[in-house]
């Protein structure tokens, strides 16, 4: 059974909660959690562009299959159409089949996931999916995520459906199985979207999880329910959100503090603001426990 940190760190992954995923701290490297976590962890940075760090927290001597594909998947991402991270990819699938390599069937999963993943993004697409182990017998609900996902891209529902299906054979009825879940109707309109965008807005009321995909998400789903003014609020507050932190990076201070402005009175519990606001108490605590030492007087020699 994995730990509380480990389910935690998952579910903002699958949610797309990238940004409180990387804010959290990583456990001691003689933790069970290590790897595991450090695995998501340097997914989540990927998933925010930020391929240089996630590389640079993934030991270089590591010999962790698991860890060494995500390396990779960050070259790849970095150069995309880059046909030696591809294949660098495709020699760690191999070699997870040997019968002497160190790793949990848990890892070979995870190469598999990660490899799959980068094989959709190159339009390789049968290769993606037998490498993720679509329409067989493999137990793997995140290879089965993201199958499904590609199945909706090139139009084929019914596949999708299939793969859903199958897992819920095997799978615990648990978050990631939901989402699939929503991921389909969203496409399909199954029940006039009302499942969608029950998920979506129950994920939607814990801040630690709520993220613009979410948001985004049950904001189509809301538009496509023919709820225009609740799918706009929807879509400004993630659109609103990017505009604050483009602004802040630009050389306007006064748009941004306009922006953020509209923002947190608006959005109160948006997660941009509530982690702002968070570090603003942080950080006044601390001010007011900082002594600011005499200044220093020079004397005449």
């Amino acid at each position: 059974m994995e730990s509380t940190d480990l389910y935690n760190v998952r579910q903002c992954f699958f949610l797309g909660a990238y940004k409180s995923l990387v804010e959290q701290n990583l456990p001691d490297r003689s933790s069970e959690d290590y790897i595991p976590i450090l695995f998501y962890r340097a997914r989540a940075h990927i998933a925010l562009g930020d391929t240089e760090t996630a590389t640079s927290i993934i030991p270089t001597e590591t010999e962790n299959l698991a860890l060494k594909t995500v390396a990779v998947f960050a070259n790849y991402i970095s150069a995309p159409g880059s046909d030696a991270a591809l294949e660098e990819l495709r020699d760690l699938c191999v070699e997870i089949e040997g019968d002497d390599v160190e790793a949990t069937e848990r890892e070979k999963g995870w190469v598999r996931v990660v490899a799959g993943t980068a094989f959709a993004r190159a339009n390789e697409i049968e290769e993606a999916l037998e490498t993720l182990g679509a329409d067989s017998t493999t137990e793997n609900l995140e290879a089965v995520a993201i199958a499904v996902q590609i199945y909706l891209s090139i139009h084929r529902p019914d596949l999708a459906r299939k793969e859903f299906e199958r897992a819920k054979q095997w799978a615990e009825d648990d978050l990631l199985l939901q989402l699939i879940e929503s991921s389909i109707g969203l496409v399909t309109g199954k029940d006039g979207y009302s499942d969608s965008q029950s998920f979506y807005t129950e994920q939607l009321a814990n801040p630690s999880l709520s993220s613009p995909h979410l948001l985004t998400a049950r904001g189509v789903t809301r538009l496509l329910r023919g709820e225009i003014q609740e799918a706009k609020s929807d879509l400004e507050e993630v659109t609103l959100a990017a505009s604050v932190v483009a602004a802040g990076l630009g050389h306007k201070k006064t748009d941004a503090e306009e922006l953020w402005s509209r923002l947190s009175s608006a959005y109160p519990e948006h997660p941009l603001v509530t982690a702002v606001n968070a570090k603003t108490v942080e950080f006044d605590d601390l001010a007011v426990r900082f002594k600011v030492p005499p200044l220093a007087i020079p004397t005449a020699a």
